[in-house]
């Protein structure tokens, strides 16, 4: 038993080890091709005659918060206003449809061509509503924000130009952060973006490989989506299908890393916890459609394993789970050995498996200038590392039932206008709250990252529903605090630093689903 153990421990942290230095190499690449352009300006080339006609999509259900900001955002892009129209595909079934009635019939007095098209029913979802308005739609290119999102003035002079080349489908920006500074769990998810969005996707795309549509803050052309087989949703990240799609098409895809579009972090665990569940169980359920049709496309060697990697990665939680039954008994059986073998092989591909994506992510903070200092980012590394860990057995439920079904209900994550003061910063929207927020900010509830400027009434109303993985997190976290006793008892000393791993990462979810709980009871 021992022998299949350890076999099957060592298995699946080579393997978790192999996708922490596939980050490395995303990191090489990126300085690589970036460094050698500092400071050079990538200007997009300017449009030949009139500007092309362009659709702002802007799908919403159930966002009384941050509706409004939206709109009044999108309605002063810089446009040219009988080349621009505006949809907001409204699927809400709340009293969101009148915040987006009197928004949209305002801007219409302002001589915006805004329409507001409201659906009965969620058929397809996102992808449905998207589908629905691109059937009435007049532009040739398709402009997409989610609610939450403030696009600066200046998007569209800046995404469109780039659509001289006929060959390019898609134009990705990168995503800003409006409340980043709200608690530590909105600066850790902060930085868990900032590295897919300045080192994985400038990476891919300066390297020629497959890289995706976010689902927001891009411009797709038209008749590249017509191509690619419209919107589908059939799966949970219709973004990421439609994207591969698309570009197993012949279609190229450019990413603007300069432009930035800040939008709101979920501001609690749950929240948080629903989001990365569906985008796990999105992903792999695109993988499980697409990677075939990937591997046999004529793309290169290099672009097929990236491709590989990018599709399977949220498979690694899976993997999480399962050493993290096997760290423990693994240790025990190579308690006899010597200190320099355990050294020799398991130091290495812990680093490798962690230490790489801290790497990773300190680059992406440097590049990205988010954390005030180097120090600042190093010291969120082990609340960075805790979270990815504590998050194995939310998204290990999402990974398989991306594997098992097709589609699903798209859970949308609520949206509080958390960060409004912040948004003014990008001199798009004014700071004050919309009339129908109520006063004061719920202050207790900000070290659990629960905080928002409308107070507690708001945050009542779109609260998610506490997290089913609560009671396994809470599991794991008191078997690893039982593990790192006996380890000390057994002066198994050499295992202390894998096991804490494992400690911090259940045991920090943990406390912040008991925070949540705790916050919810005391005060709804």
């Amino acid at each position: 038993m021992s022998f299949w153990i350890l076999a099957l421990y060592y298995l699946v942290l080579g393997t978790l080890a192999a996708y922490g230095l596939h980050r490395l190499l995303l990191v090489r690449e990126y300085l690589k091709r970036e460094y050698s352009r500092k400071g050079v300006e990538r200007a997009a080339p300017s449009p030949t005659g009139r500007w092309p006609v362009v659709t702002v999509q802007l799908p919403i259900y159930n966002e009384r918060y941050v509706a409004e900001r939206l709109i009044e955002a999108v309605s002063r892009l810089d446009y040219e206003a009988d080349r621009l129209e505006i949809q907001v595909l409204d699927d809400s079934s709340d009293d969101t449809a009148e915040v987006v009635r009197a928004a949209v019939e305002a801007q219409r007095r302002r001589g915006v061509d805004i329409v507001h098209l409201h659906r009965s029913d969620r058929s397809g979802y996102k992808a449905g509503a998207l589908e629905a308005g691109q059937k009435v739609a007049k532009g040739e290119l398709l402009a997409v924000f989610d609610a939450d999102f403030v696009p600066p003035a200046d998007f569209l002079r800046r995404t469109v130009p780039h659509f001289r080349d006929p060959q390019i489908g898609m134009v990705q920006a990168r995503w800003g952060h409006l409340n980043r500074n709200d608690s530590l769990l909105t600066r850790i998810q902060a930085m868990l973006l900032d590295g897919h969005f300045v080192i994985e996707h400038a990476a891919r795309h300066t390297s020629g490989c497959l890289f995706n549509f976010n689902g927001t803050a891009g411009v797709w052309r038209r008749r590249t989506i017509d191509e690619a087989g419209g919107w589908q949703h059939d799966t949970l990240t219709e973004d990421l299908d439609l994207s591969y799609r698309a570009q197993l098409c012949g279609w190229r895809f450019h990413y603007l890393s300069d432009l930035v579009v800040p939008a709101e972090l979920p501001i609690d665990i749950d929240s948080f916890k629903s989001q990365q569940h569906r985008w796990a169980m999105g992903s792999i359920q695109t993988c499980r459609k697409l990677l075939v049709k990937v591997m046999r496309a004529p793309l290169s060697l290099r672009a097929k394993l990236e491709a590989f990697v990018h599709l399977t990665a949220n498979s690694t939680y899976l993997l999480m789970v399962l050493l993290s039954l096997l760290v423990f008994p693994a240790m025990v059986f190579r308690q006899g050995d010597e200190a320099w073998k355990v050294l020799a092989i398991d130091l290495p591909l812990f680093a490798a498996a962690t230490l790489a994506l801290g790497a990773f992510f300190l680059v992406s903070q440097r590049e990205e200038g988010g954390e005030p200092s180097a120090a600042a980012a190093l010291g969120r590394l082990p609340a960075l590392m805790a979270l990815g860990i504590g998050l194995a057995v939310n998204n290990t439920r999402a990974v398989v039932s991306g594997w098992r079904v097709r589609g699903g209900v798209f859970n949308r994550t609520p949206k509080y206008r958390s960060g409004a003061a912040e948004s003014g910063a990008f001199g798009v929207v004014s700071s004050e709250a919309p009339a129908s927020a109520a006063p004061g900010a719920a202050a207790g509830l900000i070290a659990v990252g629960l905080a928002a400027p409308a107070g507690l009434a708001q945050i009542k109303a779109y609260l998610p529903r506490l997290s089913s993985s609560f009671a396994t997190e809470g599991f794991l976290a008191f078997y690893f605090a039982l593990c790192f006793t006996a380890a000390i008892y057994s002066e198994m000393w050499l295992s202390l630093p894998f096991l804490w791993l494992f400690l911090q990462g259940y045991g920090y979810v943990t406390w912040l689903g008991i925070a949540s709980r705790r916050e919810r009871s005391e005060h709804f």
